[in-house]
């Protein structure tokens, strides 16, 4: 649809148009998707004007939009969500209104403090905060519930220990050590700000675990070979996964790690890398000449168009930077490939699982670190 003859037919949206079609094109959706969106938006402005709607949207006002296409028919209909491109573009421009926020209650001002004191304070990472907070926010909606305003001065070791008691029955002994951390944060937090007369943290017991019990999350060089063997070069996801995979194997990195990975961190004259880490912690490692050779691949020929400083980015619509949660996925399916074709594949791994020698490959055939340059 042509951007000129949306704007003579969008009501209300005309002045939108353009700035609509060029976030679509920029987040890499297809000139297909692109067009119906844009129609799904010049209906909208002459829906407004249809039903004398003033220049603001409210939700409410999206609702009966909704049903209004869906009366006549309409294949596409916008979602009332955030990572709907037309709903979250209305909202950053200014024209869908803001919800009322829900009125803040004690537990979210403690909240509030706890977070900032992890992130301000202790350096932790954003997505260990967030499992910090959810643990802290299900133990305090507790408390607040049964004692109401005297949640925290009542505060006694015995509602530790119950709460933890019913978190671990639920949950592997690697997860019930990892509630006791997250509780034992809350607890010292609310001791280091006064908010308690003694720490509740010393309390906790740890939980009992057998060394050497489990086997150990350990694949051997021949099945990382295999693995990467299953990604097809020649496509742009098999470009992205083989160099995801390599930064995995090679040198170990986490998840959150490879996501976290920019242009500003790669160093190719020197060939070494900045690992941006927990707490802030940044490491200069080598860069093998193996994963710069596939870095240099993907950034040819894999990497989506798009002003993101970071390496690695989905394929999908809206194009953004990967999840700790892809990740994961990549390594799973390369595994599943590799089971397929029987070359050594092995039993799913994550970015989180050992993969023998870290430094296999890590020197070029001089004997020194080495990279491949973009």
């Amino acid at each position: 649809m042509p951007v000129g003859s949306s704007r003579r037919k969008s009501g209300q949206m005309a002045a939108h148009i353009e700035p609509f079609r060029e976030r679509l094109v920029a987040a890499g959706y297809s000139p297909g998707t692109a067009r119906s969106l844009l129609m799904v938006m010049g209906q909208l402005g002459r829906w407004m004007d249809s039903e004398v709607v003033g220049e603001r949207l409210s939700v409410d006002d999206l609702r009966r939009f909704q049903t209004f296409l869906r009366a006549r028919g309409a294949q596409r209909v916008p979602r009332l969500v955030s990572n709907d491109p037309l709903i979250g573009f209305l909202g950053s421009v200014g024209v869908l209104e803001a919800e009322a926020p829900a009125a803040v209650t004690p537990v979210d001002e403690l909240i509030g403090g706890f977070r900032t004191w992890m992130i301000d304070d202790r350096g932790l990472a954003a997505g260990t905060v967030l499992r910090y907070e959810n643990t802290a926010r299900r133990f305090l909606n507790v408390r607040h519930e049964a004692d109401g305003e005297r949640f925290i001065s009542d505060l006694a070791a015995t509602h530790v220990t119950r709460f933890l008691v019913v978190e671990c029955a639920r949950v592997s002994t690697g997860s019930a050590k990892g509630r006791v951390a997250e509780l034992r944060a809350l607890l010292r937090y609310l001791f280091l700000h006064g908010l308690t007369s003694r720490s509740l943290a010393v309390a906790i017991p740890p939980v009992a675990g057998w060394h050497g019990t489990t086997i150990p999350k350990v694949i051997n060089p021949a099945q990382v070979n295999s693995l990467i063997a299953s990604c097809d070069r020649a496509t742009p996801i098999g470009a992205r996964d083989v160099a995801v995979l390599l930064l995995v194997a090679r040198l170990g990195l986490r998840s959150v790690e490879v996501v976290g990975l920019s242009f500003d961190d790669i160093d190719w004259r020197a060939g070494e890398i900045v690992v941006r880490g927990k707490t802030r912690r940044e490491d200069r490692l080598p860069l093998p000449h193996e994963v710069g050779e596939a870095l240099a691949a993907y950034l040819h020929s894999g990497r989506p168009v798009s002003s993101s400083r970071q390496v690695f980015l989905s394929m999908k619509t809206p194009i953004g930077p990967l999840s700790p949660a892809r990740v994961t996925d990549i390594c799973r399916r390369a595994c599943v490939l590799a089971d397929r074709d029987r070359t050594g594949g092995c039993s799913p791994v994550t970015a989180h699982s050992g993969v023998g020698p870290v430094a296999q490959g890590c020197h070029d055939d001089r004997g020194q670190p080495g990279a491949a340059t973009p």
